[in-house]
C-alpha cells in the first residue's frame, strides 16, 4: 500500500496550500477536518505522517493525538502539531503528548517540507533499524540454539566415549582376569577325578593291609597313630569333594566374567538375556554377602519364557550392573537393624508365596527381577529393590549426565545416564524408574526381540 501524508485541519485554506505543497514535492496526501473524522481514516489505513492542528471544533489536535498514541497500532505514526499557539507552554504540551515536532502558524511551505521530510527519514530509519534489531535478535536466538544444540551434541559424544573406554577397558580387564583363571582352574578340575581314584585304590590297600596285617610293627603303629589315619581314610574324599565344588564356583565366575565382556561394540548378536543377569549377579555377589550389622541382600527371580533377544550384549550387561549396583548401594544404606533377620516376607508370607509379594512387603533388603515378553514383541525386565525410594524431584533427574545423589568419590553421574542411552539409542527401546520415598525403586526396561 502506498504511503501518504494526512493533514488534519479545519481550515479550507490550510488545507489546500499545504495539499498543493506536499503534492508538488511528491508526496500522496489525504485530508480530514476534524480530529474524529481524523482517527477514523488512521484506523483503517495508517498515514506515514500527520499533520494536525490543534484548534478544531468538537475534540482538538490534543485530544486527537492522546488518542492516537493510546492505541498500539497508531501509536508510533510521527505527528507534528501546527498551530497558532506558539507559547512555549503549549510547544511543551504537544511534545510531551508524543509529537514530534511542532510548527506556529503562519508557516512557511518550505519550512514545512523540510520538517516533513526529515521526520519521515527518521521514520524510515527507526523502521530500517527495527528490522535490523529483529533480525539480529532470531540470529542470536538462532546462533544460541546452535550453540546449545552443539553443547549437548559435545556432552553426548564425551559420554559415549567414557560408556566406550569404560566398557572397553572393563572387557579388556576382565576377559583378562577370566582367561588367567580360567587355565589353572582347569588343571585342577581336570586332575581332581584321578586324584579321587588314586586316593581310592590306596584306601582300597591300606585297608587290605589293615585286615591282613593287624599287628603292624611299632614304628608303622606309631605313624599310624600319628596321622590319624583312621580320620584321614575318612575325610580325604571330602576334602576332595568341597575341591571339586570350589574348583567349580571358580569355573563358573569364570565363565561369568567372560560372558560379561563380551565386546560387541559394533555388532548385535541373538543372546540370553537372563545368563547375562545372572553373570552380572555373579560378579557381584560378593557385595550382597552379610557383614557386621548389614545382613543379606536377597535376590528374587521370576524368569518369564524369554527368547533370544538381539542386542549388544556386552552393553545391556553393563546396563545390568550399574541398575544392580546402584539398588546395592541404597540397600547398604539404609537401617535394616529393626527388621526380623527370619527370612523375606510378612507375617502371612505361609498364605502367599515370597516371590508374589510387593517388593515393599519384604523385611529384609532385596532384589527382585522380572522378565516378560508383553504384545508387541518387546522383552521387559524389572528389577526392584526395597531401598529408601527417591523424591519426585530426584526421579527426575537421575537420568541426567553428571547428576549423583551420592557422596564424592562415589559415583559420576553417568551411569544411569549411559543405560538409557544404550537402552533407548542403541536398542530403540525405553528406560523407565517407578520410585517413592518408603516405596523403594524399580527401573522398567523395555527393548525389542529383534
Amino acid at each position: 500500500m502506498t504511503e501518504f501524508i494526512l493533514v488534519v485541519d479545519d481550515n479550507p485554506t490550510n488545507l489546500s496550500v499545504l495539499t498543493q505543497a506536499l503534492k508538488s514535492a511528491g508526496f500522496k496526501v489525504r485530508v480530514a477536518v476534524d480530529g474524529e473524522s481524523a482517527i477514523e481514516q488512521v484506523e483503517y489505513d495508517q498515514p506515514a505522517l500527520i499533520l494536525l492542528d490543534v484548534q478544531m471544533p468538537g475534540i482538538d489536535g490534543f485530544e486527537t493525538c492522546i488518542q492516537l498514541k493510546s492505541n498500539p497500532s497508531t501509536y508510533d505514526i510521527p505527528i507534528i502539531f501546527m498551530t497558532a499557539l506558539a507559547d512555549k507552554e503549549s510547544k511543551l504540551k504537544g511534545l510531551s503528548l508524543g509529537a514530534v515536532d511542532y510548527i506556529t502558524k503562519p508557516f512557511e511551505q518550505e519550512e514545512v517540507l523540510a520538517r516533513v521530510n526529515v521526520h519521515l527519514k527518521l521514520r524510515s530509519l527507526t523502521k530500517t533499524l527495527e528490522e535490523k534489531n529483529s533480525l539480529l535478535y532470531q540470529l542470536n536466538e538462532g546462533l544460541e540454539q546452535r550453540v546449545a544444540e552443539r553443547t549437548a551434541e559435545l556432552k553426548k559424544a564425551q559420554i559415549q566415549m567414557i560408556q566406550q573406554e569404560k566398557l572397553s577397558s572393563l572387557g579388556e580387564l576382565v576377559a583378562g582376569v577370566a582367561h588367567e583363571i580360567n587355565n589353572p582352574i582347569s588343571f585342577i578340575s581336570s586332575n581332581i577325578e584321578p586324584a579321587k581314584q588314586y586316593v581310592s585304590d590306596m584306601t582300597k590297600i591300606l585297608q587290605l593291609y589293615q585286615k591282613h596285617y593287624p599287628q603292624p610293627v611299632p614304628e608303622i603303629e606309631k605313624e599310624s597313630d600319628a596321622a590319624d589315619l583312621e580320620f584321614a581314610l575318612e575325610d580325604l574324599p571330602k576334602i576332595l569333594d568341597s575341591m571339586k565344588l570350589g574348583s567349580e564356583r571358580i569355573q563358573n565366575i569364570s565363565n561369568s566374567l567372560r560372558n560379561f565382556s563380551r565386546s560387541d561394540i559394533t555388532t548385535r548378536i541373538p543372546v540370553n538375556l537372563h545368563e547375562g543377569i545372572d553373570s552380572t549377579l555373579l560378579i557381584l555377589r560378593h557385595r550382597m554377602k552379610a557383614c557386621g550389622n548389614q545382613p543379606e541382600i536377597k535376590v528374587i527371580k521370576q524368569y518369564g519364557n524369554l527368547p533370544l533377544v538381539t542386542c549388544y550384549p556386552g552393553q545391556m550387561n553393563q546396563v545390568f550392573m550399574n541398575i544392580f549396583a546402584n539398588a546395592i548401594d541404597v540397600l547398604q544404606d539404609s537401617n535394616w537393624s529393626s527388621h526380623s533377620q527370619s527370612e523375606p516376607g510378612m507375617a502371612n508370607e505361609k498364605e502367599t508365596p515370597v516371590d508374589q509379594l510387593p517388593i515393599t512387603n519384604y523385611q529384609l533388603p532385596t532384589i527382585k527381577i522380572c522378565t516378560e515378553v508383553i504384545a508387541k514383541n518387546n522383552a521387559i525386565i524389572r528389577i526392584a529393590d526395597n531401598g529408601s525410594g527417591m523424591t519426585e524431584e530426584v526421579k527426575q533427574r537421575i537420568f541426567e549426565p553428571m547428576f549423583t545423589t551420592k557422596t564424592v568419590g562415589k559415583g559420576t553421574g553417568l551411569g544411569l545416564s549411559i543405560c538409557r542411552q544404550i537402552i533407548e539409542e542403541k536398542h530403540g527401546g525405553n528406560l523407565s524408574c517407578i520410585s517413592a520415598p518408603g516405596e523403594g525403586t524399580e527401573f522398567v526396561i523395555e527393548i525389542p526381540l529383534g
